[in-house]
């Protein structure tokens, strides 16, 4: 038989052809049981890599395997177009960036369309078709897409403003200052982990500096940055780096001294920032003095070259008492100055900041990673078990933990402190350019601190399914930690005008919370049936909440879909979502809707990594692009590795020696059954039985895993597990024709979910239906046959025990003896097992049970050691092995008809005895039955 290499390129194209010509994939209602599931739609920022691929892989997964359960499913998908990415890559365009225009044109790109896409919403238009046609559809997802819709559209756009108008209706939207990012080429930009804005720095955090005005004996500020203002009271001295040129600068009446990088930031938090063109050298500062304010100590400033003008101020207050560094810094200036103490510290003596770098060998400045390590064991032990001692005056007594903002909010009451942001790490926009921190007067931010919505949101979390478990449990800590969000930016970004001021736009996250419910009506929208002027509030309060009445048969049929689908069964998305959409995501449902229309579940999975473990991204380089990777490894073996390579809970490294496997591991399979449909016909009836048994075991695994969303155990017993049984038939010597057949049908049925293309164009061999189509396999508990389970089993443990024999002693055998335990033990074991699942095992009952038999006496000395070891030999068994000694088997007739299946493997004779004879003598008898109770194998 001439068996064709698998064509996974063009029996790919052929299968999406067919699928999306005969729309297959359009959700529809017929069954009166549904299935909603979506992924957190992508921001549209440029073209996308196999990272992106696992999550989307995912939900088409969950899809497909839903439908074939049964389950009208609604799988819909979207842009998230609102933000600055796509204005920031039209401006690339614009600048004529030399590596986006190479990557434009790589992608068959032509000159005069690149020019079209300074206009952001075409890149908007452009990459949503990329995504569906060279991504998506290239997959095989069968996403819905007659629902596509992205958030600029003129619909969506009424959609968040009434979801607005709600919000303030519950009185969830306030006002008050605010300090942002900000960009100085962009305006507004959102700083968090999706880095939806961001090329670095999604992990910032705003640090609150308290700016402390030291004053020189003119009059003039040295304004000190801290984030512990209570150190105040032990400062010794100040810092300044001699090499650096400070600037004079007027503030508010006042004249500070400042690094030239800090006035460019505090001209964008303080109202009147006027900079003077004195400029003052470090090292002129140098052995002048300042006083401390509320103290009013005079110290010297002294040179400190750590002293980082990119940072706050650029001027450090020393504190050797209690800063490492300072302290270090002290020692090697080799000035005469004695560190204040000021806080008590269990543990500690008169200088915690000296006994830490005694205790790590610190010696020099230039030990930064000691130095950290140092300043992390103080702080902690102060803010877990510090005291303010009787050097700070009133404020003696007070915990650390519990001071907060006291010493701060004296100081700035006293106009002697004032405070300033600054990002904990270098935050660069997509643009490339560095961010900073701007003061909004007036911004407007949506409530999530409400109590009463923080404790409705907590109870409902309760009552979702959500994976992985450990997010479940996280969520409710989440939900309390989240604060106030800044709902607006103003700028080039595009997005939904803010309804209540005028020129501003609503920042992306807070127009991607209800989104899901825009999926109902889209595919209306798309069809013409209803357009963006009739969605006004009156409509969105009859679809979504079931106010007021219907205007016509469209938005009745509308609200009856709406009905119908909503609320979701899985929201999925990346581990990047789990402190800033889902919760938002969560809130906003609990806020507006009401709780039968809220979200029902959330899948979080992980990321794909690069080398080293970070995450890829088209910024940082390194992500393979997906259409190159389709086209090298195909798109089922892309789907299953996604699927089987770990955990949807775990980062997994993009390896593409990895993916050629499972590209090798999809051509096996095409072969295999290839060669399985041409075997002559031959039955064997326990042979026949147990294969029967084992696919029903693995389609209830299969089913499980799929249920709970574990898809890794699901496509290994798939891809992996069944392969294994029928090449164990096949070398058994199994040909029962119809049984490999049907066997055949339901392993490709099997894997249709995970790699659809390969299962349709396998199944078409003998069908004209789609298989996509078809019922997915349930599990038939009167086909196992537990005697023909065990049976098998025991022959691959024979197998494997000879192998590993041979395997050691390396000789050639000439013959086998294989003695197969009494039956008594087997006897023993089993009772000994039932009372145990029954929580009732009882070794003295046993005994007086066996000693009721006169055969048992005779042989009391070996019954008892055996059932000594009882109880701690059923402990270590798994439920598998529990499971298979609680079935009886003749084990020494089972293996006398398998003796020549063994002769075939292992080329010699084979004699199977039962330890009831009492004739037997031979060295393997010797070696007692070990439990479980294994065959003893004697080789000669």
């Amino acid at each position: 038989m001439v068996i064709k290499n698998y064509d996974y390129l063009n029996i790919e194209k052929k299968w999406q052809q067919k699928w999306f010509d005969a729309k297959i994939n359009i959700a529809s209602r017929k069954k009166q049981k549904k299935f909603f599931i979506h992924f957190a739609y992508p921001g549209v920022s440029g073209y996308l890599h196999v990272g992106h691929m696992r999550g989307f892989t995912y939900c088409d997964i969950i899809s497909r395997y839903k439908r074939m359960k049964g389950y009208d499913v609604l799988f819909p998908a979207g842009f998230h177009a609102s933000g600055i990415p796509s204005v920031g890559f039209a401006k690339k365009v614009e600048r004529n960036d030399k590596e986006t225009i190479e990557l434009l044109k790589k992608n068959g790109c032509t000159d005069d369309f690149i020019k079209k896409l300074v206009d952001p919403k075409k890149v908007v238009n452009y990459f949503s078709g990329v995504y569906v046609n060279n991504y998506w559809k290239k997959f095989g997802f069968f996403i819905d897409y007659t629902r596509l819709m992205n958030t600029i559209s003129e619909g969506y756009k009424r959609f968040i403003e009434w979801q607005f108008h709600k919000l303030n209706e519950k009185n969830l939207l306030v006002q008050k200052p605010h300090f942002a990012p900000f960009c100085p080429n962009c305006g507004p930009v959102a700083v968090d982990k999706s880095e939806t804005d961001v090329s670095k720095g999604g992990s910032a955090e705003i640090l609150d500096f308290t700016i402390i005005k030291f004053k020189l004996k003119d009059g003039t500020i040295l304004p000190a940055a801290t984030l512990r203002p209570e150190t105040i009271f032990g400062v010794t001295n100040m810092w300044v780096h001699p090499d650096i040129e400070y600037q004079k600068v007027k503030i508010n009446n006042e004249v500070w001294i400042c690094s030239k990088e800090c006035i460019e930031k505090l001209t964008y938090q303080f109202e009147t920032v006027e900079i003077l063109m004195e400029k003052i050298p470090g090292k002129e500062l140098i052995g002048k003095t300042c006083v401390v304010p509320e103290i009013n100590r005079d110290v010297p400033i002294l040179s400190g070259v750590f002293a980082d003008p990119t940072i706050a101020t650029g001027i450090v207050m020393s504190v050797p008492a209690h800063a490492p560094y300072d302290w270090i810094a002290l020692v090697e200036s080799k000035k005469e100055i004695q560190p204040i103490k000021i806080i008590d510290v269990k543990g500690f003596g008169n200088n915690p900041a000296k006994e830490a770098c005694d205790q790590l060998n610190i010696t020099s400045q230039t030990e930064t990673k000691k130095l950290d390590e140092a300043t992390d064991i103080v702080y902690k032990k102060e803010f877990h078990t510090g005291v303010l001692n009787d050097n700070t005056g009133k404020y003696s007594g007070l915990q650390i933990s519990e001071i907060k903002d006291a010493v701060k909010n004296d100081l700035i009451s006293k106009k002697l402190a004032a405070t300033m942001k600054e990002f904990s790490e270098d935050v660069i926009c997509r643009c490339k350019e560095k961010v900073v921190i701007k003061r909004i007067p007036d911004q407007w931010f949506i409530k999530y601190s409400d109590e009463a919505l923080t404790r409705k949101s907590k109870d409902y979390a309760e009552t979702m399914n959500i994976f992985p478990q450990e997010y479940k449990s996280e969520i409710p800590k989440i939900l309390d930690w989240f604060d106030d969000r800044a709902a607006i930016r103003k700028g080039s970004w595009l997005g939904t005008p803010f309804p209540f001021k005028k020129d501003w736009i609503i920042e992306p996250i807070s127009d991607s919370t209800l989104y899901p419910a825009y999926y109902i009506l889209s595919n209306y929208v798309n069809q013409g049936k209803i357009s963006a002027k009739e969605m006004t509030d009156k409509f969105f309060d009859y679809i979504f909440l079931g106010l007021g009445t219907a205007k016509n048969k469209i938005w009745e049929n509308i609200k009856v879909d709406f009905d119908y689908w909503y609320p979701v069964d899985i929201n999925l998305g990346g581990k990047e979502h789990k402190t800033v959409h889902f919760p938002v995501y969560v809130m906003n449902h609990v806020a507006i809707l009401p709780r039968e229309k809220r979200p029902k579940g959330l899948f979080v999975h992980w990321w794909v990594t690069q080398q080293g473990r970070e995450k890829i991204s088209k910024s940082k380089g390194g992500a393979e692009p997906i259409l190159e990777a389709a086209t090298t490894y195909g798109v089922d073996a892309m789907r299953l590795y996604y699927a089987h390579v770990g955990s949807p809970f775990v980062d997994v490294e993009w390896n593409s020696d990895i993916v050629t496997k499972y590209k090798n591991r999809i051509a096996n399979i095409w072969k295999l059954i290839q060669q399985l449909s041409g075997k002559e016909d031959a039955a064997n009836e326990n042979l026949d039985n147990w294969l029967i048994s084992t696919l029903n075991r693995r389609i209830q695994k299969i089913d499980d895993a799929f249920e709970n969303y574990d898809l890794r155990v699901a496509s290994n017993e798939i891809f992996y597990e069944c392969q294994k049984d029928i090449q164990w038939y096949m070398k058994r010597r199994g040909g029962n024709k119809k049984l490999i057949e049907k066997f055949i049908s339901t392993w490709i049925t099997l894997m249709t979910p995970v790699t659809p293309h390969l299962a349709e164009e396998l199944w078409h061999q003998n069908n004209d239906s789609f298989i996509s189509n078809e019922t997915y396999p349930k599990f038939k508990p009167n086909e196992i046959s537990e005697k023909d389970e065990v049976g098998e089993y025991l022959l691959s443990e024979v197998t494997d025990d000879v192998n590993e024999i041979l395997k050691v002693t390396k000789i050639t055998p000439k013959k086998i003896h294989i003695y197969v335990s009494p039956a008594w033990k087997r006897e023993i074991f089993r009772k000994a097992l039932e009372m145990a699942d029954e929580n009732r095992l009882n070794i003295g009952l046993i005994m007086k049970d066996i000693m009721s038999d006169p055969n048992k006496k005779a042989i009391v000395k070996e019954v008892s050691q055996f059932v000594g070891k009882l109880p701690g030999e059923i402990k270590k068994l798994s439920d598998s092995d529990r499971n298979r000694y609680l079935v009886t088997l003749k084990e020494a007739d089972f293996l006398e008809n398998a003796k020549d299946y063994l002769k075939k493997v292992f080329s010699c004779d084979i004699e199977v005895y039962s330890a009831d004879d009492k004739d037997i003598y031979d060295p393997a008898y010797k070696v007692r039955f070990a439990i479980p109770l294994r065959p003893a194998i004697y080789i000669e």
